[in-house]
């Protein structure tokens, strides 16, 4: 039952933020302990909503069996919305709705976006984890202590460089950058240490948003102290004269980094609307990381519950992709359904229809536009994962568009299920639930990863290439063959590769939409995360640091007299 009167939704349209504040909360230990099973004293409060579960509370249930393992990913994203986080959010309680226990695993939100143009990420409508002012802005503190960890290593590689540099870096070739949690266009490319002697030695330098960090990788990808520690100690900050790789470990600073990561370490219990438990922890964007969030909750979750519900960023060209080939490959995960989010509007925009003219009906459009839909079904079948297309509706749906979008789906062979969760909370999804549940007892998962650890790296980016984003090939600039040549040399070749492109095409042009084909994928640079364990690949564009839009939504959010928070979104 949601603790909010749904008797007057309709009636009285409400934003994200009004629609959250107006839920009645339980007190998050009393969740944790009544929901969840778990011991009081394993439940950290951060205040009376938020808390986290301790690591050794976590290790006590290593011997428990695993739940069902649900991915929900989505077609490529469009400015029309397609409510992927709302309806990961929307399942679970859904699933909860129908009696199953299920457990949502998300990620958390970044600044950047919050201030900047997609926004908050904690759902939307009745579908929401909450609360939202907090899991939208500083929540536990998580990013900055992965900022802090991040800069704290920039600040000791200089510091040993102005006291004698005994490693012998060359300042020509430090490859580790600063973080900031917020988008900041300025701080892409600078020059530091301007002012004298006593400010150390300029370089070149630049900053990327905390979220593409290598540590917020890490951080995510670690499964113990002892695992995080290990990593951190094998990030390679820059090379020496003669081209010898230089590891974070030999800078002494790993315990210190550590320490500042050990409290966020542990995963954040928070709740839905109605009343259910969520972990929201770690939260690398898709795009320019690997886009999931910490394989700590995740696995915490199996053990904790039937049914563990969790999203990977953007759409399943980029976060689906990368959550099979890092994070189920190196956790040893192994997902037994994926829900692909769709919507007829956005459809309609991959068809060619401009956002202003998405409420009139448009069967062809939507026809053209079921392709991009059409390839993403295609590419997740690949890994051996059965789908569940999930539509979300708008009121400006009609019942023919609807009727055909379910034809070109089941086509396919694939169940579509129309969803009202946003309006509805888990009861308007609770034919998403059953169907999800129907589908993982009838079709067993055969999870598999697109491509061998052997293969080598080129040709692991020009499987994804081919693959997933139907390009006729790649086209790797001489200094990206170079690098990658050097890393095979090095030993790394066996790293799966995380590909930064634009998230609004299979291309790595944002304005070409739909699913096209026969393209190149122009790969501009290499960067190694030795401590992640794997290989970015910068294409196209994409920028690891963003920047503001022309209307930010800084600009529209506010504090009342009374210190509650309006406009966030």
């Amino acid at each position: 039952m949601s603790p909010i009167d749904q008797t007057t939704q309709h009636l009285t349209p409400k934003t994200d933020i009004e629609i959250s504040q107006a839920a009645t909360l339980r007190p998050i230990v009393e969740l944790g302990v009544d929901r969840l099973g778990l011991p009081a004293a394993a439940i950290l409060p951060y205040g009376r909503d938020k808390a986290k579960i301790t690591l050794e509370a976590i290790e006590a249930l290593k011997d428990k069996p695993d739940g069902k393992l649900i991915l929900v990913t989505a077609i490529s994203p469009t400015s029309a919305g397609e409510g992927k986080t709302t309806t990961t959010i929307g399942l679970n309680d859904a699933l909860n709705h129908i009696g199953k226990k299920a457990l949502l695993c998300i990620r958390e939100p970044s600044l950047g976006p919050c201030f900047g143009q997609k926004g908050g990420a904690t759902g939307g409508g009745y579908a929401q984890v909450a609360p939202m002012e907090d899991i939208n802005l500083h929540f536990t503190g998580d990013f900055h202590a992965i900022g802090a960890a991040n800069n704290l290593l920039a600040a000791l590689i200089d510091n040993h460089i102005y006291w004698g540099n005994a490693l012998e870096l060359d300042s020509r070739r430090i490859t580790w950058r600063r973080a900031l949690d917020m988008n900041d266009r300025a701080l892409r490319r600078i020059v530091q240490s301007l002012g004298g002697t006593g400010n150390g030695y300029p370089r070149e330098d630049g900053f990327d948003i905390t979220v593409a960090s290598e540590i917020m990788a890490i951080f995510c990808l670690a499964e113990t102290l002892a695992d995080l520690q290990r990593r951190l100690g094998q990030i390679i900050v820059g090379q020496t004269k003669d081209r010898r790789s230089v590891r974070a470990h030999e800078l002494n600073g790993v315990g210190a980094m550590a320490a500042l990561l050990k409290d966020a370490l542990m995963p954040n219990l928070v709740q839905t609307l109605e009343n259910n438990p969520a972990l929201v922890h770690g939260g690398p964007f898709a795009n320019i990381a690997h886009g999931c969030n910490s394989v700590i909750a995740t696995k915490a979750a199996l053990k904790l519950a039937d049914y563990v519900v969790l999203e990977a960023g953007f759409g399943a060209d980029l976060g689906a992709e990368k959550f099979f080939d890092i994070k189920c490959r190196k956790a040893g995960l192994k997902p037994d359904a994926a829900v692909i989010v769709a919507t007829i509007r956005a459809l309609k925009m991959h068809g060619g229809v401009a956002k202003d003219d998405l409420k009139t009906e448009n069967l062809e459009a939507l026809e053209k536009g079921f392709a991009n839909l059409d390839r993403h079904i295609t590419n997740v079948r690949k890994f051996g994962v059965p789908v569940v297309v999930s539509v979300n509706r708008f009121s400006s749906d009609t019942e023919v568009e609807s009727a055909l979008l379910h034809k070109l789906v089941a086509r396919l062979g694939v169940p579509c299920i129309l969803a009202d969760h946003w309006a509805r909370g888990g009861a308007g999804a609770a034919d998403l639930a059953r169907e999800v549940v129907r589908v993982i007892e009838t079709q067993p998962a055969a999870f598999k990863p697109l491509y061998p650890d052997a293969m080598p790296l080129a040709d692991k980016i020009r499987t994804v290439a081919r693959e997933i984003y139907g390009a006729a090939d790649i086209a790797l600039e001489a200094s990206a063959a170079a690098r990658l040549a050097e890393l095979e040399k090095e030993g790394f070749g066996s790293f799966p590769v995380c590909i930064a492109k634009t998230q609004y095409s299979f291309s790595t042009d944002p304005l070409l939409l739909g699913a096209p084909s026969g393209h190149i994928l122009p790969v501009r640079e290499i960067r190694l995360s030795a401590g992640a364990e794997f290989i970015v690949v910068l294409c196209g564009d994409i920028l690891t640091m963003p920047g503001l839009p022309r209307t930010p939504a800084a600009n529209g959010i506010s504090l009342s007299q009374e210190g509650k928070i309006t406009g966030l979104f």
